[in-house]
């Protein structure tokens, strides 16, 4: 339920945060040094990939459970709630609403303010966070987002990124079309470890971004050839070595030391490999936060919220939509 919440006499800033951008449904109750609780929900389709009506259907049939169990650990240990963050977006519109909503709906029966965090930065902040990375390049690879990052005046800028879909999404529609159980990644992941031959697949980075649908498409018609360990494997390691390149030339181009590995993908024992091993070729250190961190989670919402909270930044209600697209560089950091 939590790692326990006595920190002394002094008054600590606790922040309650909501995830539900696609799969997860997740709330996390946060302050300055640990997360204090934090229940999830897993929305697991039938079959086939997300379908975001029933995800938020799943969201908001267990919502109430999930933020239930959070809140009982708050009255538990006498914790004052001080805001509610919710992932304001990048995400699925209707998973989104669904926990907006709820975050409004807490904010105004505790009387604290709302933050809206965008998610992605909310994957970076809790990986520096949990991982003490101070100013690191960042891999940020999920399901729905490939993007190499760094911060540079005020904002995290996009040195490069997926031009289609994301590695992720690559990893699990060849999953599905190769007959692979959901979750995709780590049943490949399991597979390739028995692979014994490289099968050429299409490798395509175009400047700093990168793309990730023709080769899925190629590596399901050479599963229907090739020894499907053959295969998963070499799909792995075309997609991975994309990802590193242009890691690497955003870390020589940036000028940094640090490499952060967040997101779900990032859970890959064969992407933090390569990563490694590059970054001990440029001298460059290597952060990847604990599994848990790893996927959607709501401490990364509620710890990132709590930054911005005391950096004063917060949303009044009439700002509170939501933002399907909401761009990682369009969010000032003035937290730093």
């Amino acid at each position: 339920m939590g790692e326990g919440s006595d920190k002394g006499s002094y008054r600590r800033t606790v922040v309650l945060g909501l995830e539900g951008t696609a799969w997860n449904l997740s709330c996390a109750l946060v302050d300055e040094e640990e997360v204090i609780a934090e229940e999830s929900a897993t929305y697991v389709p039938a079959k086939g990939g997300i379908h975001p009506r029933e995800a938020a259907q799943h969201h908001a049939g267990h919502m109430a459970p999930v933020v239930g169990e959070v809140l009982d650990a708050a009255r538990r240990d006498g914790i004052a709630i001080d805001a509610v963050a919710f992932s304001q977006g990048p995400g699925l519109g209707p998973c989104l609403r669904t926990v907006a909503t709820a975050a409004r709906a807490l904010a105004l029966r505790f009387g604290v303010p709302l933050v809206g965090v965008n998610h992605c930065i909310a994957h970076i902040e809790v990986g520096k966070w949990k991982t003490g990375a101070a100013d690191p390049v960042v891999l940020y690879v999920s399901g729905g987002n490939s993007q190499v990052l760094a911060l540079r005046r005020g904002r995290y800028r996009i040195f490069g990124e997926t031009l289609d879909i994301s590695v992720g999404n690559a990893l699990d529609k060849f999953a599905r079309q190769v007959g692979l159980p959901h979750p995709g990644g780590p049943k490949l992941e399991a597979l390739a470890k028995s692979a014994k031959e490289y099968i050429p697949l299409p490798y395509v980075v175009k400047g700093m971004d990168l793309s990730f649908s023709g080769l899925s498409t190629a590596a399901a018609q050479a599963a229907k050839k090739y020894d499907l360990a053959d295969v998963c494997s070499s799909f792995q390691e075309t997609a991975f070595a994309m990802l590193v390149e242009v890691t690497e030339r955003a870390l020589a181009h940036a000028e940094k030391k640090e490499v952060l590995l967040v997101g779900g993908v990032g859970a890959n024992s064969r992407l933090r490999e390569m990563l490694n091993i590059m970054c001990e070729e440029r001298g460059a250190q290597f952060f990847v936060p604990e599994m848990r961190f790893m996927g959607d989670n709501g401490s990364m919402i509620a710890y990132t919220g709590l930054v911005m909270l005391k950096a004063g930044v917060t949303t009044p209600l009439a700002e509170s939509r939501v933002r399907p697209g909401y761009r990682t560089d369009e969010v000032e950091v003035v937290w730093k």
